[in-house]
């Protein structure tokens, strides 16, 4: 159970310190944090329940850019400052470089490996957040033909 405490807290501020470096205004730092928090416990725990890092990036940025849209329409700021801030966890910053290291260091199976998984994450992070997107503007198009009626 400790092991889920670090994970929260570890995203939380990796989320609101990348808040706080995008200049990110000072009432938002706890939100963006939540937001980052929730996106990687999401992936975290589908990780941990033995579904591959790919499916669970998308779930944890669907998620991200989910709570972002919420915050946005709520607080009445741009949601970006949420999503950038929110999606850093997910970022797959340390296989990039263990790719790279692996490239210098001559060992090319290991290198092409992980460079491809860094790729495919990256991609489902993507995917993640055009999927929210879709999904937000579908709920908008059906709250627009509730209220024309």
């Amino acid at each position: 159970m400790i092991t889920f405490f670090e994970q929260a807290l570890t995203s939380f501020v990796a989320s609101a310190a990348f808040a706080v470096i995008f200049h990110t205004p000072r009432k938002m730092l706890l939100l963006c944090g939540f937001v980052g928090m929730c996106g990687w416990l999401a992936y975290w725990f589908t990780v941990y329940n033995d579904i591959d890092a790919v499916p669970a990036t998308i779930i944890g940025a669907f998620l991200v850019a989910v709570i972002s849209h919420f915050f946005a329409k709520k607080y009445k700021k741009p949601v970006i400052i949420f999503s950038v801030a929110g999606i850093i966890p997910l970022v797959p910053g340390g296989m990039a470089y263990d790719a790279m290291r692996n490239f210098v260091e001559n060992n090319y199976t290991d290198a092409v490996s992980l460079a491809a998984k860094a790729f495919l994450i990256s991609g489902s992070i993507a995917m993640g957040l055009m999927f929210s997107e879709v999904f937000n503007q579908l709920i908008y198009k059906v709250n627009q033909k509730k209220e024309s009626r």
